[in-house]
Parts: structure tokens; sequence; C-alpha cells
């Protein structure tokens, strides 16, 4: 990742995972939800948590802390899905992304963003777009178009279409 492409946002969305506080471009945010009900899908990787119902839409959810290979959420009265939006394959797809709390919309000046460090720390670098600093505070700037691959997002997506499927057969079965 080039320094010139982390200069282009100045403003991030900042969210805690576990007691390391976690920033994504303000750009990528669509909205956050109170957590709710996510349905399970069969055969997924422990990280993808389900999918959601937003507007008639299926919206996968990941548990962020999983996939970065850190501890599964613990639902607390501050959990919720930051639902972002990522580029897959040229397209804009919407993804829910578990999150401990949310905090705040930052400005960060480019000065204040590093690289993503290359040793010492526990979470994949692939997903680190750079360290901004905070006061005397780091926050991981995340890279969220990496975090799920194109695999796992449409898989996400058939096995939901498939169930619902399943379901419309089964109510139409039982009216008959």
């Amino acid at each position: 990742m080039s320094s010139g492409e982390i200069t282009k946002a100045t403003q991030y969305f900042t969210f805690t995972l576990g007691q390391e506080d976690f920033a994504l471009e303000i750009a990528k945010v669509r909205e956050v939800l109170d957590y709710t009900t996510i349905t399970k899908v069969p055969r997924m990787p422990e990280y993808l948590r389900g999918v959601i119902n937003l507007r008639g839409n299926v919206v996968p959810v990941i548990d962020l802390r999983l996939k970065l290979g850190m501890s599964a959420i613990q639902k607390t009265v501050d959990t919720c899905i930051v639902i972002v939006e990522i580029e897959m394959d040229g397209e804009i797809m919407q993804m829910g992304a578990l999150a401990d709390s949310v905090k705040e919309v930052i400005d960060l000046d480019p000065a204040q963003i590093a690289p993503a460090p290359r040793i010492g720390t526990k979470l994949k670098n692939e997903f680190i777009k750079g360290m901004g600093k905070q006061d005397e505070k780091f926050l991981i700037i995340l890279d969220i178009d990496r975090i799920l691959t194109a695999n796992e997002y449409t898989a996400a997506q058939i096995i939901e279409n498939n169930s619902e499927t399943d379901s419309e057969i089964m109510l139409s079965e039982n009216a008959a």
C-alpha cells in the first residue's frame, strides 16, 4: 500500500475490538446497527457469523475479532454491527462487521499516519492499511476491502439464497 493511497482519506470511523482501537475510512462506512439476530449459515468459516436482512438485502456479518486472529466477540450492550461497503471484483457490496463498541469519527492528518508495521503485531498485516496516531494512542487502520475474500462473500450469499428458496418451498407445501 503506498502512502499516497493512505493520505487520500482524512476522516476515519473509530471502534474497538478487545482492548485495541481500530479505524476505517469514513467513506466505507454506511451505518451502525444495534446488535440483532444473525442467521447462521452452514459450512462457513467460524469468523463468518451469518447473515442479516438489511431492508430486504442479504448482508453477511463477520466477527472482525476472529478474522483478525483475536478471541470471538462477547455480546454486550455496546456490541454493534458496522455496515460497510467493500469493493470486490469491481463491484460494491455491503458487509456487516461486528465491533465491541463504536467510538467517534476523527480527522487524521497524513503526517499522523504511518505504514503498517512489518513485525511485532498479532494481527495479519494484509488487512492493515496503516497506523494512525491520535494523541498518545495508536489506531490500527484496516483495509476493509481485504477482510473478506470474494469466495467467502459469494458463498454466504448463495447458501442464504438457497435457504430462502427452501423456506419458500416448505411454506407452500404446508399451505397445500
